[in-house]
């Protein structure tokens, strides 16, 4: 007996790239009785296309980063004893979550592992801001230079993947290189500090490919986060290669550590990004959130 299986598909990802890829993966959906397609057509229509998914065994995520973030916040509306498995197929820029899971690079395979693949749980980390609002993230939570990194790179669309973000970098640190001071407070621990850059991570990269957390698992039980203090334009350019291969945490400039608790407050509005959706950016007045990790809060199919 087939289980009752939903897509759902972001055809603007990889910029429309994924519907081209989803056109040839029909014939597959075929073979499993016919599987439910929904495709989304406004930013957040993931989320409710996947909270409206009670009653089905499995919802999978075919797009980005930012496709998998979305239905992961759909599906964790949902009460655990009725929640689909997540599976992922990974047709964006980034893929990174799809990197943490061992999704297969390639669409058809990435499909036929999420129906026939056995599910493991994952953790997920659970940010709340000041007002009271929540927002999941499976793989990576940026603040500061990240985010804005993240923002840029939307502003790029002839560029794809690493290199998108690789020059989304560049430009960040040439016109955006202003630091910000922080009260931090992480399990046991106070401190105040003027960060760049500061990225609490459930996985182990961002962007692409940049390795920010090296020895981040995504059920470990607990964050890895990574933080540059107050640098140079020059010390920046020195640091982001070795982020590249997950090297930085040699210099001391660069702080990094785990946790499962982690809240900080700013001097200033925070710029923020959820797995690669900007969350807080221009225009907010956001100063305080606070993250928490919660082990095994999903079942995924991996590999």
């Amino acid at each position: 007996m087939h289980r009752k299986i939903k897509i759902i598909l972001n055809p603007m990802a990889d910029m429309g790239n994924a519907w081209r890829v989803a056109r040839d993966l029909r014939s597959i959906t075929e073979q499993h009785g016919g599987i439910e397609w929904s495709g989304t057509v406004y930013p957040g229509h993931a989320i409710d296309l996947a909270k409206q998914s009670e009653g089905y065994d499995m919802v999978i995520a075919m797009g980005g980063d930012g496709t998998v973030h979305e239905v992961m916040n759909g599906l964790m509306q949902i009460p655990e004893s009725k929640r689909p498995i997540l599976g992922v197929v990974p047709v964006g820029s980034g893929n990174d979550f799809g990197h943490s899971i061992n999704a297969s690079t390639q669409p058809t395979e990435a499909l036929r592992r999420a129906i026939n693949g056995e599910p493991s749980t994952v953790d997920l980390g659970l940010m709340t801001d000041d007002e009271g609002r929540k927002e999941y993230f499976d793989n990576t939570l940026g603040i500061g230079f990240g985010a804005t990194v993240t923002i840029r790179s939307h502003k790029l669309p002839i560029l794809r993947g690493f290199l998108m973000y690789l020059t989304a970098v560049i430009q960040t640190i040439l016109l955006d290189h202003n630091p910000i001071k922080m009260q931090i407070e992480s399990d046991g621990e106070k401190w105040e500090q003027s960060v760049i850059y500061l990225i609490v991570c459930n996985g182990p990269r961002e962007g692409g490919g940049f390795l920010v957390a090296p020895e981040a698992k995504i059920d470990d039980g607990i964050f890895h986060y990574a933080m540059i203090t107050n640098v140079s334009r020059a010390m920046m350019f020195r640091i982001v290669p070795e982020v590249m291969k997950g090297t930085h945490g040699r210099f001391k400039q660069v702080r990094m550590g785990t946790c499962k608790k982690f809240s900080l407050t700013a001097d200033r509005p925070l710029y923020i990004h959820a797995d690669g959706e900007i969350y807080s950016g221009p225009g907010t007045d956001l100063h305080k959130v606070s993250l928490e990790i919660l082990p095994n809060a999903l079942k995924v199919v991996r590999g």
